[in-house]
């Protein structure tokens, strides 16, 4: 067995009346277990269990894993069933948090060691553990409480599987636009009689313009330059805009773009026509998972 110890910084001692809500391993005599363990490698391997819809076991080594420099401890581990990782192609990493346990009857607790940092087990790394839980001399020793009643005693693991990423969100800018400019040509300028009026649709980025929004919970990044159109194309006006859109801001603008005056001097052609035109430098764009 490859070593599987969890680094000190990451563990957490302490003591607990509930007792383990994965899985127990109840010994009757923990001598014999230790005997019958001469022929099995030097440990005890548990009945397979679930917990979060894979299978484990539970692997105790009553004289400790030598050969993970456990000499002389109470060795534990888990181990994952690799034929859980195969129902999914490509095998899948499962990533679980895990609790040991070793029952004291003389504190009526379990003794628990929490490995803080979230194992990532797949079809090369099966098995983490502690390869130092307890030392045996203060697990043998009778007044201490983890051997009562003749040689029973209680070992167990909590195994708690972080669930599937369900919630996410991909989040791009756009700033290779492959129509960026819009234009629109107001007719007849000086007949207009209406205090807003509004161009055709147009698409950008993916959303229709003239700021439409179908979806909830959706803002959108737009950089833009709008301009009004000078008819000798010498001397046009330009604005720069950048900000977030959402469902609630859905346009924006300026309330001073150019005087009316100056626009009349200026900016309307021969036939009464204003030319105006938005250019996007960056449009963004969200992918995101359902909303249930």
């Amino acid at each position: 067995m490859d070593s599987s110890s969890a680094v000190v910084s990451t563990i957490v001692k302490n003591w607990r009346e509930r007792p383990p809500s994965t899985y127990s391993l109840k010994v009757h005599n923990f001598s014999q277990l230790e005997n019958s363990t001469t022929v099995s490698d030097d440990k005890y391997q548990s009945r397979p269990f679930t917990s979060g819809g894979y299978n484990w076991r539970l692997i105790v080594y009553p004289k400790g894993n030598e050969k993970d420099d456990g000499s002389g401890f109470i060795s534990m581990y888990v181990e994952i069933d690799s034929k859980s990782l195969m129902v999914f192609t490509p095998p899948t990493d499962v990533f679980a948090e895990l609790r040991f346990f070793v029952y004291n009857k003389k504190e009526n607790k379990y003794f628990t060691i929490q490995d803080l940092e979230v194992r990532r087990f797949n079809a090369l790394k099966t098995v983490w553990g502690l390869q130092q839980f307890l030392p045996l001399d203060t697990f043998n020793d009778l007044k201490n409480g983890y051997i009562f009643e003749g040689g029973h005693c209680e070992f167990g693991v909590d195994v708690i599987v972080a669930s599937p990423l369900t919630n996410w969100e991909i989040l791009s800018f756009d700033e290779n636009l492959s129509e960026p400019k819009f234009s629109w040509a107001v007719k007849k300028f000086s007949d207009l009689k209406e205090h807003v009026y509004k161009s055709d649709c147009f698409s950008m980025g993916g959303r229709e313009c003239r700021w439409r929004y179908t979806k909830p919970d959706e803002k959108i990044f737009r950089q833009a330059h709008i301009r009004v159109l000078d008819p000798l194309g010498s001397n046009h006006i330009e604005h720069k805009n950048k900000r977030w859109v959402d469902e609630s801001k859905k346009s924006w603008g300026w309330v001073q773009f150019l005087s009316l005056a100056e626009l009349r001097k200026t900016y309307l052609d021969k036939e009464d026509t204003l030319n105006v035109e938005v250019e996007f430098e960056v449009v963004s764009a969200t992918k995101c998972s359902t909303i249930i």
